[in-house]
């Protein structure tokens, strides 16, 4: 049979319209899937056209109802390829896919946490400065770095409308975190501040539950428990452990602070992973990232002027440890945001643990502050239930995956 005049045209209209109304994203594999704007889910791929399920055939599939395979080699249409004809799938013989680096996610994920370590070490090594003035200064590094990603991907400096307000609060709580967790470095001791702040995936998991209606088990409530009762054996409440605690720097008062500070900072940081969860796809993570410099250096300097705390350091060495701090913490969030794009949040989140040790290392090496008991079982608690926390989500949507394939 011949086929009927026009299915050709409906079948290009169709697509085309596809391809207008949707966002190209790389999957894991390496291959581009159709995902509608203003969502964060993927479209399922039609039974039989799983990576394993393909023979190296095209995949025909009719352009409109009652047309036949023969005679429709010009609309033959790949599935697996969100609509692209064939031979320009990714299905075709002969076609090559770009092979991915084994283990290259999880080595960005190690040097984001180095990266970040030795920015705390620089940060303790400061003196006579202000967090919330350092955080002002790598604010206006991010700002100098991202704006050339906005101009290159035209993305506009405000974002959706329907997004602004989630973009506006997720840079005031994403700069809140990185001032509170400045200030929680200068006034306790490095491994301590980088075990509390690194409870934020169980925080995380309980504020998806109460705003985003998310499940949540006995497993999370349990490492919820973990998670606090690694925090106490780090701060150590003189109506627990008495009036000698030993271990701290300076005063049980500023330690005490340091560790108020960084809980508010832990808080902080999950509810803006909750905010981006929401966004989702559809906002650039350039835009996000400019969201947070600018309304965190508008935020710094009113607070400067206000507690008359602006001054530059009068230490050339200072100086080049501000620069070094904005440097290494751009990197860092850098490699952290390419190792979430070629690897899954699971494996990820499970070596950002390395945070931990390079914190009590560098702490050992260059602090010479030895850590207490009480700090590494608190640590151990701390990861334990962060890791939990990951593997099993990362479990959960393996099986989602299975089933979807199904």
């Amino acid at each position: 049979m011949r086929t009927k005049p026009g299915a050709c045209r409906l079948a290009r209209s169709r697509r085309h319209r596809t391809e207008r109304g949707s966002l190209m994203v790389l999957s894991q594999a390496g291959e581009a899937a159709a995902v509608p704007a203003g969502t964060d889910k993927e479209l399922e791929a039609p039974p039989g056209l799983e990576d394993d399920a393909g023979t190296g055939q095209p995949c025909l599939h009719p352009a409109a109802p009652g047309m036949e395979a023969v005679g429709a080699e010009e609309c033959r249409v790949c599935g697996c390829c969100s609509g692209s004809p064939w031979p320009r799938c990714c299905g075709a013989p002969g076609t090559k896919k770009k092979a991915a680096c084994p283990g290259l996610g999880l080595f960005y994920t190690l040097l984001s946490a180095f990266l970040f370590s030795v920015a705390s070490l620089f940060l303790k090594k400061i003196e006579d400065v202000h967090s919330v003035e350092v955080s002002a200064f790598r604010c206006i590094f991010q700002m100098a770095f991202v704006l050339p990603g906005l101009i290159y991907y035209k993305t506009g400096f405000l974002g959706p409308k329907g997004k602004r307000i989630f973009l506006f609060f997720r840079g005031l709580l994403g700069s809140s975190a990185m001032i509170l967790l400045y200030y929680a470095f200068q006034v306790m001791p490095l491994a301590d501040a980088t075990v509390i702040t690194f409870s934020s995936p169980v925080f995380t998991s309980l504020l998806a539950w109460i705003f985003l209606k998310e499940k949540y088990s006995i497993w999370d409530l349990l490492f919820t428990l973990f998670t606090i009762t690694g925090v106490v054996l780090i701060a150590r409440p003189p109506f627990l452990f008495g009036s000698n605690v030993t271990g701290i720097e300076g005063s049980y008062a500023d330690h005490l602070k340091g560790t108020i500070a960084a809980i508010a900072s832990t808080v902080s940081s999950a509810s803006t992973f909750v905010i981006l969860r929401k966004v989702g796809k559809s906002v650039h993570y350039f835009l996000s990232i400019w969201y947070y410099a600018v309304i965190g250096l508008i935020g710094c300097v009113i607070a400067l002027f206000v507690m008359n705390e602006w001054r530059l350091p009068y230490c050339g060495k200072d100086r080049v440890f501000l620069i070094l701090i904005g440097l290494l913490g751009l990197g860092g969030q850098i490699f952290l945001t390419k190792a979430l794009q070629i690897e899954k949040a699971g494996p990820v989140a499970i070596m950002k643990t390395m945070d931990v040790v390079f914190a009590f290392i560098l702490q050992i090496l260059f602090l010479n502050h030895l850590p207490t008991w009480w700090t590494v079982g608190g640590a151990l608690c701390v990861v334990a239930s962060s890791s939990g926390t990951a593997i099993r989500k990362w479990r959960q949507s393996s099986k989602k995956a299975k089933q979807n394939e199904i």
